[in-house]
């Protein structure tokens, strides 16, 4: 959000409160930034169109729940999240994995590559992308997730805890 404000894009969020009337609102960043914890999603448009940014939902082609979800999608068609069922609507796909140990990072890495994985072979007759952010990324599974942006199996990934990673990442996302 606070990129999208900084680079003036017009967005309106959806409380969680408010998911199932499906009623959006206009807000400044500086109103909702407090209130980041209750955001259910966040619609903006772009050069390319329409977009819909939520977080944990269970998409059914997949049949688990995905962390990070971009979908083509206007206010009015994210229905409540019902869009999950709208496959060819579906842009972006991230897992998200916040521990901070480094001696976990490994298997964070590890779940998240699996799920990722899974993603790809259900959205597999769609051009759908995938990204990896984690909060520890250690040499080895670095060496692992540079390998896969390279041959374009991962689409994106980022460090949480290194700002320019984190910046580069949310305006690749603003862009999809």
């Amino acid at each position: 959000m606070s990129l999208l404000s900084v680079q003036d894009i017009p967005f309106m969020v959806l409380f969680k409160s408010d998911k199932k009337k499906n009623k959006w609102q206009s807000l400044e960043y500086e109103r909702i930034f407090d209130k980041a914890d209750e955001i259910a999603a966040i619609h903006w448009n772009n050069l390319l169109g329409s977009r819909i940014l939520f977080f944990n939902a269970i998409v059914p082609l997949v049949r688990n729940n995905i962390d990070i979800c971009l979908y083509e999608g206007s206010s009015e068609t994210f229905d409540g999240g019902g869009i999950v069922n709208d496959d060819g609507k579906a842009i972006m796909f991230g897992e998200l994995k916040g521990g901070i140990d480094p001696a976990g990072a490994d298997e964070h890495w590890k779940t998240g590559n699996s799920a990722l994985e899974r993603i790809r072979e259900a959205f597999s007759g769609y051009s759908v992308k995938t990204s990896f952010i984690a909060a520890a990324i250690e040499k080895k599974m670095a060496t692992e997730i540079y390998a896969q942006l390279m041959e374009g199996t991962l689409s994106n990934a980022a460090n949480l805890t290194v700002d320019g990673q984190l910046t580069a990442y949310c305006n690749w996302m603003i862009n999809l």
